[in-house]
């Protein structure tokens, strides 16, 4: 069991959208800096580190089929 596996739905929702932020403000830095060069794969550490925690989070957010929402409270997706 992985420390994300432990997040009650609730909590990896909470995690996902704190990580997704910082993540965002770090490429949007790196978009100002290189402009029409950015490439996200040849972006700082601190970059590529914040993609790399957030896209594990976004995909145990998925395999629940969690709904991250962004700018609302994130809720989950009733099943089909």
């Amino acid at each position: 069991m992985t420390w994300i596996d432990s997040l009650s739905d609730i909590e990896l929702l909470e995690c996902e959208a704190r990580v997704h932020a910082k993540f965002a403000v770090l490429e949007r830095r790196e978009k100002k800096a290189r402009g029409a060069r950015y490439e996200l794969c040849r972006g700082p550490a601190d970059l590529m580190e914040a993609w790399d925690r957030w896209s594990r989070l976004n995909a145990a957010t998925r395999d629940r089929s969690l709904n991250p929402r962004r700018g609302d409270r994130a809720e989950p997706v009733a099943a089909a």
